[in-house]
């Protein structure tokens, strides 16, 4: 399945948020493909990021990652450098953005 997720950086947090992505842990990526993404890439214009994440089950990756203590440490650390954070929580698999029209 096909997730589209919009994120926000806080504009002064800009450099550092791009600079964490050039470092994320292997332990976390590793995390994130066993959990069933084979791809998960981020777009940023301006301040809005867009998210595009190919996954077997979008909501039992959430669960999956939710509960790790990598995860936990990454979204500890992006909790201060975003304004609008991706949502673990049992809702949180609600919050893709909807289909709007697809070729």
């Amino acid at each position: 399945m096909r997730i589209a997720l919009h994120t926000r950086v806080r504009a002064d947090r800009v450099e550092e948020y791009d600079a964490a992505h050039r470092e994320v842990p292997e332990e976390l990526t590793a995390a994130i493909r066993a959990a069933g993404a084979t791809e998960w890439t981020i777009w940023r214009s301006g301040c809005d990021l867009f998210h595009l994440i190919e996954v077997e089950d979008y909501a039992r990756m959430i669960a999956e990652l939710g509960a790790l203590p990598v995860n936990s440490v990454w979204q500890t650390r992006m909790a201060g450098l975003l304004e609008v954070a991706h949502d673990y929580s049992a809702g949180g698999a609600d919050a893709p953005l909807p289909t709007v029209w697809q070729l």
